[in-house]
């Protein structure tokens, strides 16, 4: 199974549009039903547990949970990353998303959430509700590929 990720990108008349960037093979089920198969689809992707830089990502699901595509959302330092619900829905409704599960890694390794984590989760999860997109789970990347959800 492939999982695809996508970026946005402007056309010539600046209309934002969906951009495949690659496809990677994927042993697992393209369903994310659970955190454990969500947090192994995105290490898979995107190697959140050995990055130096956070990275905020976000998985675009269908009505049945399955992965329509994963985008990273935005790139940041070593201790944060600036997130914004413009950001994260823009893609979701281009993919056609029905629900979404985010997640961003701590370089640091450590699974401490903050209550900035907390608060990004609460702002997406109200965005969410009001375009119908629903937030299935915000999970932190720790070291090893372990996780937490800061919902």
């Amino acid at each position: 199974m492939k999982i695809t990720t996508y970026t946005t990108r402007l056309d010539g008349d600046r209309i934002t549009g969906l951009v495949k960037e690659s496809a990677k093979n994927y042993e697992g089920s393209r369903i994310m039903d659970s955190p454990e198969s969500a947090a192994a689809i995105f290490e898979s992707v995107f190697d959140l547990s050995n990055r130096t830089q956070e990275l905020f990502c976000m998985a675009a699901l269908g009505g049945g949970r399955e992965v329509k595509g994963v985008f990273e959302i935005t790139r940041g330092t070593l201790t944060s990353s600036l997130v914004h619900p413009r950001e994260v829905f823009a893609p979701a409704m281009l993919a056609g998303a029905a629900s979404i599960i985010v997640v961003h890694n701590h370089p640091s390794g450590f699974l401490n959430i903050s209550e900035q984590d907390r608060e990004v989760s609460r702002t997406i999860k109200q965005a969410g509700e009001l375009l119908g997109i629903r937030l299935d789970d915000h999970l932190v990347i720790g070291a090893d590929g372990s996780f937490a959800s800061a919902m």
